[in-house]
């Protein structure tokens, strides 16, 4: 009986693994995007006039890459860094040439994206992202403090 279950099972066992093995199927590209989002590294810095946020990027070209502030709906404004690393036969398929076989793939390849929530201070308008050697840095300035002006009231002093 075994024995047949087991038959009956293969077929199936195999397309299972078809499936999953498939580099385009749906569920591998779902763990890999997952994969991709959780393992982009980042630094997050403070400084009296500005916050930086440091990403690894290497190997990216700037319209691989793009940084948004979004209002969220609570009113909390989110820096939103994203964008997508191909594999290099990828690439050379669209320009044409060919040839090329990874025997090992290490780097990670796909999308990738990190959210930071902005703190009150920060000001949504001046932001500015430079990339260099693979890192790219985001630098939001801080809002100007507003001193509030000093509510002082003199209170007369009467003598009876």
């Amino acid at each position: 009986m075994d024995l047949l279950v087991s038959a009956i099972d293969q077929p199936l066992l195999a397309s299972l693994r078809h499936l999953l093995d498939a580099p385009s199927a749906p569920t591998r590209a779902i763990l890999q995007e997952a994969t991709s989002i959780a393992s982009t590294p980042a630094d997050v810095k403070e400084s009296p006039t500005s916050y930086s946020f440091m990403v690894d990027m290497p190997g990216l070209k700037s319209e691989d890459i793009r940084v948004e502030v979004e209002e969220e709906e609570n009113k909390v404004n989110v820096l939103k860094v994203s964008g997508e690393r191909k594999r290099e036969n990828e690439e050379e398929k669209e320009k044409g040439t060919g040839g090329v076989k990874y025997l090992r793939m290490e780097r990670r390849v796909g999308k990738f994206m990190r959210n930071f929530v902005l703190p009150e201070d920060a000001d949504e308008e001046k932001v500015a992202a430079v990339c260099r050697d693979g890192v790219l840095t985001v630098t939001v300035e801080k809002k100007e403090k507003v001193q509030p002006e000093e509510k002082k009231r003199r209170i007369e002093v009467r003598i009876e």
